[in-house]
């Protein structure tokens, strides 16, 4: 086995990292169907992670019909998902309208995902969430995009909601939504208002769930996606024609 993968980190669930990790070695074709994924204790050793870390995020993969056991043998890619992938041509996706069509897509998840966090969410799932909040104003201070620690941030809400289902379809989403997050990260960064509004947004939704108030987190979660529409649609036509358009392209390259 000659894959190599990186240790993960503090921030996000640390199984979901691992599995994020070995899901885009699998789609990338670099873990080939029918091939066994290497041992646990290899796993256990690249990831620098707990035994049960790697076992529940093999867990996750298998929830994604990416790959499954053989008794007394181990674990391996499956040969064929067990469902039609979506399909997101690029001429569709590589757009304002695609861009603002994912939010609307998001918004109609993550708002009920936030709910349902709110009503679930334990002490262990509130400290993740401030931490990733944290990570992501941390990254944008420090200069960076702070995509990934807003899809991982986004993720830390899908957890605290305990339903494999809806953190899987978010894990399957976020292959597409990382070009999206990409896309409105970047417009809002032009402006110190926008990036302002953006921080609070996270921060209303963190607190809400953190209160337990399902109401609130629904409503929170709903307005920062409506937001983000917004700001997006407020966009000038120079962004959108220079550098939109390309950020926009990565809603497929993982695909």
């Amino acid at each position: 086995m000659t894959n190599q993968f990186s240790p993960v980190t503090s921030g996000a669930r640390l199984s979901d990292q691992v599995a994020e990790q070995l899901a885009a070695e699998i789609r990338a074709g670099r873990l080939a169907a029918g091939e066994k994924l290497p041992a646990e204790a290899r796993l256990v050793e690249q990831f620098q992670v707990s035994r049960t870390v790697v076992r529940e995020a093999v867990s996750r993969l298998k929830s994604l019909g990416l790959v499954d056991s053989r008794q007394g043998s181990g674990v391996y890619v499956c040969a064929q998902a067990p469902y039609a992938p979506l399909n997101f041509e690029a001429r569709h996706t590589a757009s304002r309208e695609a861009v603002v069509q994912m939010a609307e897509v998001r918004r109609a998840l993550e708002a009920e995902v936030a709910a349902l966090a709110a009503q679930r969410r334990t002490a262990a799932d509130v400290k993740r969430l401030k931490q990733s909040v944290l990570a992501l104003d941390k990254a944008v201070k420090a200069g960076g995009d702070g995509v990934e620690e807003d899809l991982r941030f986004h993720q830390a809400i899908a957890g605290a909601a305990h339903n494999p289902f809806l953190v899987g379809t978010l894990d399957y989403l976020a292959q597409f939504m990382r070009g999206a997050i990409g896309v409105t990260r970047a417009n809002e960064a032009r402006r110190a208002d926008f990036a302002a509004q953006v921080r609070d947004e996270h921060h209303a939704v963190v607190q809400a769930i953190e209160a337990g108030d399902v109401a609130k987190a629904r409503q929170a979660a709903a307005r920062h996606m409506n937001n983000a529409i917004r700001r997006i649609e407020m966009a000038d036509p120079a962004f959108w024609s220079q550098e939109g358009a390309r950020l926009a392209r990565p809603l497929v390259a993982n695909n």
